[in-house]
């Protein structure tokens, strides 16, 4: 009986995926920046954001000479800002201690930031022909279902048994492309056929020996992460006008959001003109509530509560990690999604409001 590996390496032409971008070279620069955005991001969501982060650092010199705001532009709206801060860390580190070359072997690879051993395999794979096992989410959910594995995949012992599979499950032969073949498709049947919901078992080449499959188990496999409520959070951002101008400043890292550019936050319950006496030195106006936004993170949930007060004196602040601009010039930098939601649902076409423009100009 044919393995797994020979099931899916029979498949994957007809089947699998081969016109994604990242698949037209075998660059493990351009490997690496997919690898990483496709990390709990779906492929279609990454392929525009590789495309222009591509066009904008085609090379890892590029990337690795890039000031870390225009790396943090390119990315805002992905997510998971820590990968760009990694990126261009990791840049920088293989310029230095490589000079300019993209180590080869999977231990190496692993040893650069933001990369863990799934994504240093992969790399190894599409890059260099490597013999590696990959686990990302998709593999263990194929795994998880073919050999039956009950327990949640994030528990060390049950993640300790994934990989055990994942690297017995390899082709015994990977030269001529057969590993890279197979590693592509153990991610596009995830993709694709072996899904989280809704999986299509009739199309996949491993169902007659899934035992899932044969116990009835599919959707039970693999086991869900135990659920704890989320922590719910709450803070005042503060939208300061001056002059046509709002108030950034740069987020600390690390840390939610680290290295964005965001208007300045308060705790709730703070008086907003005390605040900004006391923080900045400034003195305000005509505190506006604005419509609260909730966004959720993976840890927790946190509610926005926007507040629109206008600057009545200049500000005193010469910190580089404060900077006055235009909202349209805002849209422009590195700022997280649900502040770009609430800067543009404010002042839509980049303008300040009307009230606050007639207050300048009185």
């Amino acid at each position: 009986m044919p393995s797994l590996a020979e099931h899916l390496i029979r498949w994957h032409p007809l089947n699998g995926r081969h016109d994604l971008p990242w698949q037209q070279r075998r660059d493990p620069y351009a490997i690496w920046i997919s690898e990483i955005m496709l990390q709990q991001t779906q492929v279609s969501t990454v392929i525009p954001y590789y495309q222009r982060f591509m066009q904008t650092f085609p090379a890892v010199d590029s990337l690795a000479n890039a000031p870390l705001d225009a790396v943090l532009a390119l990315w805002s709206g992905l997510g998971y800002y820590s990968r760009a801060r990694n990126l261009h860390l990791a840049a920088q580190r293989i310029m230095q201690e490589h000079q300019g070359q993209f180590p080869e072997s999977r231990e190496r690879i692993q040893q650069l930031p933001g990369i863990g051993r799934s994504t240093a395999a992969a790399i190894a794979v599409f890059a260099f022909g490597q013999r590696e096992a990959i686990l990302d989410g998709n593999v263990k959910r194929i795994l998880a279902r073919f050999f039956g594995i009950d327990g949640y995949p994030g528990q060390p012992k049950i993640q300790k048994l994934l990989w055990q599979q994942a690297e017995a499950a390899l082709p015994a032969d990977h030269r001529g492309g057969h590993i890279e073949t197979y590693t592509q498709a153990l991610m596009d049947l995830g993709s694709t056929v072996c899904t989280r919901g809704k999986p299509q078992c009739g199309l996949c080449p491993l169902q007659p020996q899934c035992i899932a499959w044969q116990q009835q188990r599919v959707a039970q496999l693999p086991a869900a992460k135990p659920r704890k409520p989320l922590p719910r959070k709450e803070t005042v951002l503060l939208l300061l006008q001056h002059q046509q101008r709002l108030l950034l400043e740069k987020r600390p890292s690390p840390g939610i959001w680290g290295g964005l550019w965001c208007p300045p936050e308060m705790t709730i319950g703070a008086d907003a003109v005390d605040y900004c006496r006391q923080q900045w030195g400034i003195a305000v106006r005509s505190p506006v509530e604005l419509p609260a936004l909730d966004h959720q993170f993976t840890h927790f949930k946190l509610r926005i509560y926007p507040r629109r007060l206008d600057v009545a004196a200049d500000s005193r602040m010469t910190s580089p990690d404060y900077i006055w601009l235009k909202p349209a010039e805002a849209l422009e930098l590195g700022i997280p999604a649900p502040i770009r939601s609430i800067l543009m649902q404010n002042f839509p076409a980049g303008k300040l409001s009307l009230a606050f423009c007639s207050d300048q100009h009185g």
